[in-house]
């Protein structure tokens, strides 16, 4: 048989009884939220194993002796201070307990901020030499060098053929003086063509384009004398490239102009006249106009 005690009650007397083979336990507190008044429980009965069995009386005898007993007890305890302590000293603390297990891997964390740069370590020692690589692309061509100092004379070649037959003076030679025949003025910015040959050795100067072509390399002299019924400037080209230039006015009906120039000149060289927009030269009886070279020496 038990009685509750509210949670509310503070313990402060707890009594056990044995009577015969039963073990009874009373507790009494004082209710708080009762107005102080008395709470008791019996907490049970505890029955210890006899040689012979007992009766029903015998028990029921036992039971309410115990309940007499503890109305007692409950009446001794109204009567007396109640303590103010129920419970003991805490006890000392236990003995740690064996480590846990290592628990799951967490998931991965953010990327840190970066860190400083680390100082520059020290130079390792020298490695071994590796092995040569592959050829690289040929580079270009550097500045020319200086000339070095002339080699022995070689061996003596095998002799040539013979040559054509023909004189020094004959071979050598060129010469040209041409006239332009008409009343009609030149045309501007193109050779002056002079149509008629009074000397020309070899055919070096040629009366269709006004044009004398080298043939031995060397000095020539060339010059010209136009008559002129109007304004006259006359170009001397050497290959493209204006070499002299000669103007002159007119300030009577009829005058002459003339000029020359020395060349050098290499085989397949060039030397023609031009006029431009003063191109008066005229060739017609009494006033003719002529252009003559002829190489001074040889290369």
């Amino acid at each position: 048989m038990k009685f509750r005690v509210p949670s509310t009650t503070k313990r402060c007397l707890v009594t056990k009884t044995k009577h015969g083979s039963e073990m009874l336990t009373s507790e009494c507190g004082e209710d708080r939220k009762g107005g102080g008044r008395a709470v008791c429980r019996l907490q049970g009965v505890k029955s210890f194993p006899t040689r012979a069995k007992m009766g029903c009386d015998t028990k029921r005898i036992l039971c309410w002796g115990s309940l007499l007993l503890f109305l007692l007890v409950v009446d001794l305890s109204l009567g007396a201070e109640p303590p103010h302590h129920c419970y003991g000293a805490p006890g000392l603390p236990g003995v740690p307990g064996p480590p846990g297990k290592d628990g799951r891997d967490g998931q991965k964390g953010a990327k840190g901020e970066r860190g400083p740069p680390a100082a520059p370590g020290s130079h390792g020692p020298k490695g071994e030499k590796g092995e040569p690589g592959t050829p690289g692309f040929a580079g270009k061509n550097g500045p020319r060098g200086p000339d070095g100092p002339p080699g022995g004379p070689g061996l003596q070649g095998d002799i040539g053929e013979p040559g054509e037959p023909g004189g020094y003076k004959q071979n050598h030679q060129s010469a040209f003086t041409v006239m332009r025949q008409t009343a009609e003025h030149p045309a501007k910015n193109k050779p002056v063509i002079f149509n008629r040959a009074i000397t020309n050795i070899n055919q070096d100067y040629d009366l269709s384009t006004g044009k004398f072509t080298c043939r031995i390399p060397g000095v020539y002299y060339f010059v010209y004398h136009a008559s002129q019924t109007a304004n006259l400037c006359v170009n001397m080209y050497h290959n493209r490239d204006k070499v002299a230039s000669f103007c002159d006015h007119m300030t009577n009906s009829k005058q002459v102009s003339s000029g020359g120039v020395l060349l050098q000149m290499e085989a397949g060289h060039q030397v023609w006249l031009a006029v431009n927009d003063y191109n008066g030269m005229v060739g017609v009886a009494g006033a003719d106009s002529v252009f003559s070279g002829f190489l001074l020496y040889p290369d």
